[in-house]
């Protein structure tokens, strides 16, 4: 019994010793094109992130780029068409951007007092891309207060001062922040608001001794063709090391990934894998994207795609959707999303009856984003969006509002409710900051896009 237990414990131990390449070549192709099929489903949203996260927090080369680690860098401006940060970008609220390396310590988040008619809120995002923490009016109210954020080993003592302590699950992580501008005019509070916002290591704001700094870690380059084949490992296995110990629902799949080549820090050499099972891997990346492009034209509304692992449940290919419609949105009790595809060439209109805007405690948008690749529309009147705080919005004289969407103005005298479009495809979004219960319980509907009346 002995001799078959330090046998079978050897053979575990060679196992894990073993390279990905060499794991990945004691699977059939038929099972390994079915597991690189969820790997890469499971992988989507996390590259999708570090796409995003890798030219912020370390190509000090890109124009997204926000100093590093653990700092704030914030955009006082509304979004134009020129802005490509991320896909579906909001126009209502200028970004501040950070990104936190918990790995020495934690990072103590500080926010200002602000007044009761100003919204802010910053979201706590982990690499999974999980909505993790809040912070901002509706979740922690109007007072200025110190928040911790820990990474997922750090086992130390909260001290004074601190209001809540936030777990993340991964040792890094991104915060991104939105304060509500009402016009340019607006754009000093913006900044003075910002201003306030403070990261400081743990150490510092308690006045302890300051850990020992973590080791440097080589970045590899973002490529997305690559991250659509079976390179993808190479990069999820990255990631995975930022992620340690594996959330408990997770052991046995990424022990059933690890068939593949699928493990926390370890390099894959496409090279060394045996050429049968490294087609089929690629062949379950195409699966995979197959898959996805599925469930995305069948996903008509965003609402219940953002939120924690607990609100998600898991559901990986709800999680890439999400990443591929809008990466970083916000969980549904914070901001409600709506909206649909419309053709600029016709020109459209939305109408809300009265009695029927939509239900916002804060503030309620709709946005225009061109396709494919859903970043803001470059026009005339420098308008990319339009809502209740729309300077010289008319209302209807019963109350209701109609908004007129396309290519063509609508005339000069119902230019205040137009949103122009491309003459092509493009996508709506409208946002509800605050959503009352009526969104979010699904019982108020966004009205249909209706073609416009002909003129007389």
């Amino acid at each position: 019994m002995l001799r078959l237990a330090t046998l079978a414990l050897f053979s575990m131990l060679a196992w894990a010793a073993a390279t990905p390449e060499a794991q990945a070549a004691e699977v059939s192709p038929t099972e390994a094109r079915a597991i690189a099929k969820d790997a890469y489903i499971y992988a989507f949203a996390p590259l999708e992130s570090y796409n995003t996260w890798h030219k912020q927090a370390v190509d000090k080369a890109a124009p997204e780029y926000v100093g590093g680690f653990n700092t704030f860098r914030h955009y006082s401006e509304p979004y134009t068409a020129s802005n490509h940060d991320i896909v579906t970008p909001n126009n209502d609220t200028p970004y501040s951007w950070a990104w936190l390396d918990l790995r020495a310590e934690p990072i103590v988040v500080s926010v200002p007092a602000v007044p009761k008619d100003r919204y802010y809120v910053l979201q706590f995002i982990d690499l999974f891309t999980f909505n993790f923490a809040y912070v901002g009016v509706r979740s922690t109210g109007f007072e200025a207060g110190s928040y911790l954020v820990a990474g997922p080993r750090w086992k130390g003592k909260v001290p004074k001062g601190i209001r809540k302590v936030f777990r993340a699950e991964t040792d890094i992580v991104g915060i991104l922040g939105r304060t509500a501008l009402s016009g340019p005019e607006d754009v000093g509070n913006v900044k003075a608001i910002q201003a306030q916002f403070k990261l400081q290591p743990l150490s510092t704001f308690a006045g302890t001794v300051v850990p020992p700094a973590a080791p440097a870690i080589a970045f590899p380059a973002y490529d997305k063709a690559k991250a659509g084949t079976h390179d993808f490992i190479g990069y999820l296995n990255f990631l995975l090391q930022f992620a340690q110990p594996p959330h408990p629902s997770e052991k046995a799949l990424l022990a059933r990934f690890s068939k593949i080549g699928i493990a926390p820090g370890k390099p894959f050499e496409a090279a060394k894998a045996e050429p049968a099972v490294l087609a089929a891997i690629d062949a379950g990346v195409e699966d995979g994207k197959a898959a996805l492009k599925e469930k995305g034209d069948r996903t008509l509304s965003s609402n219940g795609l953002f939120g924690s692992r607990a609100f998600l449940k898991n559901d990986y290919s709800k999680r890439a959707v999400a990443a591929a419609l809008g990466l970083y949105g916000n969980s549904l009790e914070e901001a409600w999303y709506g909206g649909f595809v419309g053709k600029g060439d016709t020109l459209g209109v939305l109408h809300f009856p009265p009695g029927q805007l939509p239900p916002a405690k804060f503030f309620w948008s709709a946005t225009l984003y061109t396709l494919p690749d859903r970043f803001l529309y470059a026009n005339t009147l420098n308008r990319y969006s339009i809502g209740d705080r729309t300077k010289g919005l008319v209302y209807d004289k019963d109350g209701g509002l109609t908004l007129f969407i396309g290519n063509t103005s609508p005339g000069k005298d119902k230019e205040s409710n137009w949103l122009p479009a491309p003459a092509a495809p493009y996508s709506l979004v409208v946002r509800a900051y605050g959503p009352k219960p009526a969104m979010m319980k699904g019982q108020w509907k966004l009205p249909a896009l209706q073609p416009a009346p002909a003129a007389k």
